[in-house]
């Protein structure tokens, strides 16, 4: 392994470091100490984002894995496809954010952008089966959340420890409350119009609550792929960093021997307007990713903190994605302008 990068978490970073012995070690975060040399005897160490851009940008280096959470990914998923590499991408705000800008480069400069997400990663595989000229459309499938067939008026009570207790995936805070309002979904919605180069009509959403289909493709005469396995992390995460080669995973295998029913069902659009957002945001493209996933991330700190409803998740979201001045045909600079206004607008955000 080359190397390893992380923002705060030092500590995990070093377990990581002891266990890998990477070339190099980056710390992003200006403020948090470097480790003790006692680290450092088979690693070199870095700090500070100019590091992890020049390593990144380093033409021994032929793959990153970007799997940084929200639109703070998006320097690196940049730095990565504006020096062609191979990106196996786990960091969907950056899609979300600035999907066709950083399509277009990965298209001038070589670079292959394969997705981790389980979702996408089932999308891309199933493409395998057909050329994308005879595609129909994509279905993404959505466990429903720990929500799933709630009312908006049920919803008003939910507390975060409610929102933390996913059903079936095991996830970091902010991606399960994303999860719980389908504001995931919907950041989905808007990665896979980017990556696949999708129109919105080609994108549909069906509730899974077994996650085992992880996604599904249908063809222009009816037939319809899909990629079924146990949840399991470690088999997306394989599959884009040895693509085209499938080799044996340590990512749980399906027993057949066990008795399986697989359900997908319409999601509800009225007790998660989230869904409609995505589709939104996705049709019009410009700035309007970036406004939903800034607005999205500050509301979704504050409802963890305690100082915001449920519900209110998603209002936030929508107020501000319709006041804001949208771009059609934004930079990268505007881009990042636009994710600090609607960050301050939704902190200042008030019943």
């Amino acid at each position: 392994m080359a190397g390893l990068a992380a923002h705060r978490s030092v500590e995990r970073l070093c377990q990581q470091v002891s266990e890998f012995r990477p070339d190099w070690a980056v710390v992003g975060c200006e403020s948090v100490s470097i480790p003790s040399t006692e680290h450092a005897r088979h690693t070199r160490w870095y700090q500070g984002f100019s590091a992890v851009e020049s390593l990144i940008r380093n033409p021994q280096i032929s793959t990153i894995v970007c799997a940084m959470v929200g639109a703070a990914g998006l320097p690196a998923t940049w730095a990565a496809v504006d020096s062609g590499k191979r990106v196996a991408l786990a960091n969907k705000e950056s899609l979300v954010v600035a999907g066709s800008l950083i399509m277009k480069r990965a298209a001038e400069t070589g670079a292959s952008v394969i997705p981790v997400d389980s979702e996408h990663s089932a999308i891309f595989q199933c493409l395998q089966a057909g050329r994308r000229d005879q595609l129909r459309r994509v279905i993404l499938t959505a466990s429903g959340g720990p929500f799933r067939g709630w009312t908006r008026s049920q919803m008003a009570s939910v507390t975060p420890a409610m929102a933390l207790k996913h059903p079936t995936w095991n996830m970091g805070p902010k991606i399960t409350v994303d999860s719980a309002t389908m504001m995931n979904k919907a950041l989905e919605i808007i990665e896979a119009r980017w990556l696949f180069d999708l129109k919105p009509s080609e994108i549909a959403v069906t509730i899974h609550p077994q996650s085992l289909i992880h996604s599904l493709v249908e063809f222009a005469d009816g037939s319809v792929i899909s990629q079924f396995s146990p949840p399991d992390m470690r088999l997306p995460i394989q599959y884009a960093l040895l693509f085209p080669d499938r080799l044996p995973s340590p990512a749980r295998q399906t027993d057949w021997t066990q008795p399986c029913t697989l359900e997908l069902l319409p999601p509800d659009l009225d007790a998660f307007p989230a869904l409609r957002l995505g589709f939104e945001a996705a049709e019009q493209g410009g700035t309007c990713g970036a406004v939903l996933n800034a607005a999205n991330e500050i509301a979704v700190e504050r409802f963890l903190a305690g100082n915001l409803p449920f519900p209110c998740i998603t209002h936030i979201v929508q107020d501000i994605l319709n006041h804001h001045k949208f771009d059609a045909q934004p930079t990268l600079s505007q881009l990042f302008a636009m994710d600090r206004w609607a960050r301050e607008e939704a902190t200042r955000w008030t019943l």
